[in-house]
C-alpha cells in the first residue's frame, strides 16, 4: 500500500512539475500578452495543485495534511481572480490590441 502512495505521489508532483514548465515556456513562446497571461494562469493553478495533492500524500500528520489542503483552496480561489483582475485592468486601459503576427 505505501509504495501504491508513494507511486501516486511521485506521479502527482512530475505532472505539476511538468505543468510549471510548460507554462513558463508559455511565457516565452506565445505571441501577445493575453495568450501569455492565459497560459500562465492555467497551467500555474494546475501546476502548483498537482504538486499540493502530490505532498498531501507523503505527509505523515494530519495538521500538515490540512494545512496543505487549506493552501489549496486559497491558490485555486486567488489564482484565477487574480489573473482575471490583470487581464481586466489591462484591457480597460490599454484597450484590445491584436499582435502583427495574429492571424485574426
Amino acid at each position: 500500500m505505501s509504495m501504491l502512495v508513494d507511486l501516486f505521489s511521485w506521479a502527482f508532483i512530475l505532472l505539476g512539475s511538468f505543468l510549471l514548465l510548460t507554462g513558463s515556456l508559455g511565457l516565452i513562446r506565445l505571441p501577445d500578452f493575453w495568450s501569455r497571461l492565459h497560459g500562465a494562469s492555467i497551467s500555474d493553478t494546475g501546476g502548483v495543485l498537482f504538486l499540493i495533492l502530490g505532498m498531501m500524500l507523503h505527509v505523515t500528520t494530519i495538521w500538515v495534511f490540512f494545512k496543505l489542503l487549506a493552501i489549496a483552496v486559497f491558490i485555486f480561489i486567488s489564482s484565477p481572480t487574480a489573473s482575471h483582475a490583470i487581464a481586466n485592468a489591462a484591457f480597460v486601459t490599454l484597450g484590445y490590441k491584436k499582435n502583427k503576427g495574429s492571424k485574426k
